[in-house]
């Protein structure tokens, strides 16, 4: 066969692998979503069957109803929370690549910074928590540099890592064809990091939801976390789980935003788990 036909076969190939690939993907998304759903099954049969009281272990059922009461501000509590969350995260994102760049160019900078900003990630933000909200007063901004100081430092390292994994002939060829720090890093470095990137990204939007919660419980006036705190005293349990619900919901949506912008622009081959 001819290398002509060889090339003509590879799309009759592609085109017959693909239909495999997608029901493997919707089989694995089944059994994901059937495991969930046995296990609230379970739950729901075994809390009616037990008759354990509402404030030690509600119902999923008890939990849902707990959505339409208004006292509760779903909605804006949620809302508060999400932004946050997501505000934090993309502070994170933006920085953390932005000086992994600039550490990159220079080696003097991340031999005076870097061990810096190692020692500061070492301080427990549970701890820090307290004096960002005496510097800061407390708030939506305050609880998004609180998860900006959880999401920040894995998503910088994993960048710099990429960014030093490029074949240095390639931008030794970049500099001799005058090629700018921009077109460098556009070109050759952008692409070649992006699995280290994602990955980083991927462990930050799990710490993300950690982040605000810490905030919100120190010091805040809404969001999901402050709502726990307090049904907390009235020992309002289903709220409680509601809440928890709601903040995994926001961590689950982030993860899978994530993953899917790492399915458009990473190779499969090219992506690190």
């Amino acid at each position: 066969m001819t290398a002509t036909g060889i090339e003509a076969d590879r799309p009759a190939e592609t085109a017959a692998s693909s239909p495999e690939e997608v029901r493997a993907t919707a089989l694995r998304w089944a059994a994901v979503v059937a495991v969930h759903l046995g296990l609230l099954v379970v739950w729901e049969v075994g809390v009616k069957l037990s008759s354990l009281p509402s404030f030690v272990l509600p119902a999923p059922t008890d939990i849902v109803a707990t959505l339409g009461k208004a006292s509760y501000a779903w909605l804006d509590n949620t809302r508060v929370t999400t932004i946050e969350i997501v505000g934090g995260y993309l502070l994170a994102v933006a920085a953390g690549i932005g000086l992994a760049l600039v550490f990159s160019w220079s080696r003097i900078l991340t031999l005076a910074i870097f061990p810096l900003l190692v020692t500061l990630n070492m301080i427990p933000k549970v701890a820090l928590g307290p004096l960002v909200i005496v510097w800061f007063s407390y708030g939506i901004g305050t609880n998004m540099l609180i998860t900006f100081s959880l999401c920040f430092f894995p998503i910088l390292l994993t960048t710099l890592r990429g960014l030093r994994e490029v074949e240095p002939d390639l931008l030794d060829l970049v500099k001799s064809l005058k090629g700018s720090r921009w077109k460098m890093f556009r070109y050759i470095q952008l692409p070649g990091s992006l699995p280290y990137i994602f990955s980083g990204m991927k462990v930050a939007a799990i710490l993300a939801v950690a982040g605000a919660v810490v905030g919100e419980f120190i010091a805040s006036d809404r969001g999901l976390a402050y709502l726990m705190i307090q049904v907390q005293a009235s020992l309002d349990t289903p709220a409680m789980f509601m809440a928890v619900a709601l903040l995994t919901l926001i961590g689950i949506a982030l993860y899978l935003a994530v993953l899917a912008l790492e399915l458009l622009l990473v190779p499969r081959d090219a992506r690190k788990s």
